[in-house]
């Protein structure tokens, strides 16, 4: 028997759930499937997998047989692709403002705790396709429209619409969406998805944008240009939180805001997932929730 092999399928009953689940996922015979849990059993002279209607519960014996088998295999894993030469390179993408604010803190402690992985860290403020620049993870910021890729969400921001106080002084402060038509705008050109000047009040939503006055093709040249009284900018609120807080920007209409947006981190649908991929995944999951919820 080779033991290896029965761990893995072992594994792969348990974490479907059923014996006819893992063969599914496994590619393989029922039979085939049943016989070599049967026969790992028989070899350890311990009860693993008890067989019910609804599927299978593991024994005590068996619970602690798989906790030390997923071990032992993740080593081996990690060991063969060190042995490889396949243990760096992880590739993440995220927008560049939240990547610098969010994301690299987080990234630079992981790095730390998993010195023998290189990370490539691509931060730009356009979608990239995961499959055809070799991304292992992304961040995406609104709503989805891969449904190929595998989604866990960390947290939501605000679109955030505001102006310099001098620029209010001189201008007036709009109190309604329809007040936006007189002003100066500044916009966003070359995004694949800008900020949208959308509203809410009590119907569906609807837009209405200010005079391009200026047009950007960065965040911060935007936010640069608003400070100084160019016009009014629409961005997101982790953008410009530093600028809110000091006052050098006002926020307006804020009870005519939309939904915020999610915040998802995004890996392609490999099964299973690389070492690194899931360690990095399991590493930035809860700091990035607990970070962006302060």
């Amino acid at each position: 028997m080779d033991r290896l092999d029965a761990m893995s399928v072992l594994l792969a009953v348990v974490d479907a759930g059923s014996l006819s689940a893992g063969a599914r996922r496994l590619n393989a015979p029922l039979a085939t499937v049943s016989r070599k849990v049967a026969d790992l059993e028989k070899h350890l002279g311990a009860r693993l997998v008890l067989r019910t209607r609804r599927g299978l519960s593991l024994t005590e014996e068996g619970r602690a047989f798989v906790a030390a088998s997923r071990r032992i295999l993740e080593d081996l894993d990690a060991a063969e692709r060190q042995a490889s030469g396949d243990h760096g390179a992880l590739h993440v993408t995220a927008p560049i403002a939240f990547g610098e604010r969010y994301l690299l803190p987080i990234a630079l402690e992981f790095l730390k705790e998993q010195p023998d992985i290189d990370l490539r860290l691509t931060l730009v403020d356009r979608q990239i396709n995961l499959a055809d620049e070799q991304v292992d993870v992304a961040l995406r910021i609104g709503h989805l429209t891969d449904s190929a890729l595998i989604a866990t969400r960390v947290g939501s921001v605000r679109r955030v619409i505001c102006a310099s106080p001098e620029y209010l002084a001189r201008r007036g402060v709009p109190r309604r969406p329809e007040d936006l038509g007189r002003h100066d705008g500044i916009s966003f050109q070359g995004f694949a998805t800008a900020p949208e000047w959308r509203y809410r009040r009590d119907g569906p939503a609807f837009t209405i944008e200010p005079r391009s006055k200026l047009a950007v093709n960065t965040t911060e040249a935007a936010i640069q240009a608003a400070m100084a009284g160019i016009g009014i900018i629409r961005v997101l609120s982790y953008q410009i939180s530093d600028q809110l807080r000091s006052g050098a920007l006002q926020e307006l209409l804020t009870e005519f805001a939309p939904e915020p947006l999610p915040v998802n981190v995004m890996h392609g649908p490999a099964d299973p997932l690389s070492l690194k991929v899931r360690w990095f995944l399991d590493w930035i999951g809860p700091r990035l929730r607990a970070r962006m919820a302060q």
